[in-house]
């Protein structure tokens, strides 16, 4: 560990109890400042690039506050891509409900944007990590319960690998923690192309 990498700060712009779980997990300590982007605001050609953008926003959003001086910031935001399209969270129960009836007995790509950006340097890495979830076929009694439940309205593409929904997925190609909402893989590669090794975060 070296004086410039020891002790910095590392920020998550999100408020998504889930992925500061996973930096939790994996030694790290964030701090939270939610970016308050408008996700409805943005738009791109595919639902890879959408993650990414929204990602990318919701970092600088951070990144520019006097609050985050000094600080890695990492945004991050997941899209469910089906059939072409980028599903984000349902607008509602009904949404939910009719969004598992489609999923059910397929598969999608859950699609996770991540940008980290060091407000000591003004430089950022971004990129996206994609993972395939092969979908299990949930009965419209079992879909019920779970959109009742509401977890599903409270998360992208309606559905999680570390909830209620669990039992609905038959399996993932890929990295599962992309899916929960952060890739630790690709953070580390994304900290090492800024110059920092994630060990020299742990806390």
């Amino acid at each position: 560990m070296t004086d410039s990498t020891a002790r910095r700060r590392l920020v998550l712009a999100s408020q998504s109890p889930a992925r500061l779980g996973l930096l939790r997990q994996a030694g790290l300590a964030p701090e939270v400042i939610v970016s308050g982007v408008d996700e409805d605001a943005l738009d791109a050609p595919t639902p890879a690039e959408l993650a990414l953008v929204l990602a990318e926003a919701k970092a600088a959003a951070v990144a520019g506050q006097d609050a985050a001086a000094g600080a890695l910031v990492v945004g991050c935001d997941s899209v469910l891509e089906l059939d072409g399209l980028a599903l984000g969270k349902p607008a509602d129960a009904e949404e939910a409900t009719a969004r598992w009836k489609s999923m059910r007995g397929r598969s999608g790509v859950l699609r996770t944007g991540h940008c980290v950006v060091d407000t000591a340097t003004g430089r950022r890495a971004s990129a996206t990590a994609s993972t395939t979830v092969r979908f299990g076929e949930p009965s419209d009694a079992e879909i019920a319960a779970y959109v009742a439940s509401g977890e599903p309205l409270h998360v992208a593409g309606a559905f999680t690998l570390d909830g209620r929904s669990a039992p609905f997925v038959q399996g993932i190609d890929g990295d599962p923690g992309n899916v929960i909402g952060l890739s630790l893989p690709l953070l580390r590669e994304l900290l090492a192309e800024l110059g920092v090794g994630i060990t020299d975060l742990w806390a």
